[in-house]
């Protein structure tokens, strides 16, 4: 029976995160009595500043594992759950947002899904997807363009990299996870970028999406960070490495925080 990781990056969600755990528990604890897979989640708190801490520990069960944090982006945060994950014996490791954008059966999609690939990613933008309620136009634009300038920079060819619901076989994240170098915007573009570069097959997956009250990424306040986070990838991956330093004093000058300090608490 294979054995599944998934984790979930928390900052400041004491309002959403237990119903995601209750919903989450109850639907992967049927499936684990019915042998169809066994679980555990894990959940990465992170700068939490809330009642989130107290609100997991309400309904933590022996499946459910947390690990905190003084302060980090939630990249960092996803990849110090990965890096747990790894310490066990897990055959498929993902994440997951704590909002519950993605209900437990949309993502027992993408782990279905991963037989013969190495990486599965939840796409919203696919003709068989579903996105409640529907975007704004602005809002969609937005995110049209920031799709825009990353398959430009970085020739990927996927219509979704930012849905916060992937999985990778735990093979592929050894490999990858040496490479990572982001922290916060553009994490889950680095993850892609890197999959692909070291030859992985990554497969979108059609989803149903709710876009959740509450949401706390406006998109466009985040924007700028999220595209530097892009260029800056693109150009560490590039023959222009030494255009690093003019990068960082334009990101000094202009205050925008792509990988912010991370301490480790307990």
């Amino acid at each position: 029976m294979q054995r599944l990781s998934i984790i979930i990056p928390a900052h400041n969600e004491e309002r959403r995160i237990g119903a995601t755990l209750q919903d989450y528990t109850s639907f992967f604890d049927d499936l684990t009595k019915r042998g169809m897979l066994d679980y555990e989640i894990i959940v990465v708190l992170n700068a939490c500043k809330d009642k989130t801490k107290d609100v997991v520990k309400k309904h933590q069960t022996a499946r459910i594992k947390i690990l905190e944090f003084i302060q980090a982006g939630k990249g960092f945060a996803v990849i110090e759950g990965f890096k747990d994950a790894l310490a066990r014996d897990n055959d498929i490791i993902g994440f997951v947002d704590a909002d519950m954008a993605t209900p437990p059966d949309e993502y027992l999609k993408l782990v279905q899904a991963i037989e013969g690939y190495d990486v599965t990613i939840a796409d919203r933008y696919l003709p068989a997807s579903v996105i409640i309620p529907r975007p704004t136009i602005a809002r969609l634009f937005a995110k049209r363009l920031f799709n825009f300038l990353t398959r430009c920079l970085l020739f990927l060819p996927y219509h979704d990299t930012q849905c916060g619901a992937k999985v990778f076989r735990q093979d592929v994240l050894r490999e990858i996870i040496p490479s990572l170098s982001m922290s916060q915007w553009a994490f889950d573009v680095e993850l892609l970028y890197v999959a692909r570069k070291q030859g992985y097959l990554v497969k979108p997956v059609a989803t149903r999406w709710f876009d959740k009250e509450y949401s706390k990424i406006n998109f466009w306040k985040a924007g700028p960070g999220m595209a530097l986070g892009v260029i800056r990838l693109r150009i560490i991956n590039s023959a222009f490495r030494g255009l690093m330093d003019i990068y960082h004093r334009f990101v000094s000058v202009t205050n925008v925080k792509t990988t912010p300090f991370r301490v480790w608490r307990s």
